[in-house]
């Protein structure tokens, strides 16, 4: 495994490339792989230089990127851009600010479907929320990717509850507390 920062963008397009396998597969596969390429491209050059940022890589042993988790820390004012409008929707701006806002962002984890089942979602989890401030992370996922749903409850990670009527296609989670044991939900 490989930390990094806004060096990451020295493998961008083996990223990439497992980015778009891994998003374009069920349940995403409604997603355009050319479209989804350079959406996330972009994105990544532009979040690289995010404050707090970082990656964490699984290479096989021919250079490929296996699995792969980014993120950074969210940043006040709690942003508006992406799914963020849904986030805050979902929990209201004042959970938002004490739940999210100072607290390790993941953005996105992927494994590629030859890596899976080996336990390296979970490892490249853990290597980039071990130094979370505070031990605080958070992330989202959409609400019919049930297999990645079970995955982060099967870890620990646990939803705050949202505001009454307020469903999005959108699920928050907060990293277990480092008491709980994997599995275990508070």
């Amino acid at each position: 495994m490989q930390l990094f920062g806004s060096d990451v963008l020295a493998v961008a397009e083996r990223l990439t490339d497992a980015y778009v396998e891994v998003f374009t597969a069920p349940p995403w596969d409604h997603r355009d792989p050319a479209a989804t390429r350079k959406a996330f491209r972009g994105r990544l050059e532009a979040d690289a230089h995010r404050p707090g940022f970082r990656a964490a890589l699984s290479l096989s042993p021919e250079g490929e990127v296996d699995g792969f988790v980014t993120g950074w820390i969210t940043q006040a004012p709690f942003p508006a851009d992406r799914a963020y409008g849904k986030v805050t929707q979902r929990l209201g701006s004042v959970s938002v600010d004490e739940l999210l806002v100072g607290a390790f962002e993941i953005d996105e984890l992927g494994v590629r479907e030859r890596a899976r089942g080996t336990g390296l979602g979970r490892r490249l989890l853990s290597a980039l929320t071990a130094t979370a401030p505070g031990g605080r992370a958070w992330l989202l996922t959409w609400d019919q990717a049930h297999g990645t749903l079970a995955f982060y409850r099967r870890l620990g990670w646990h939803e705050p509850k949202p505001l009454a009527g307020q469903g999005t296609d959108v699920v928050v989670f907060l990293s277990a507390p480092a008491s709980a044991p994997p599995g275990r939900t508070t």
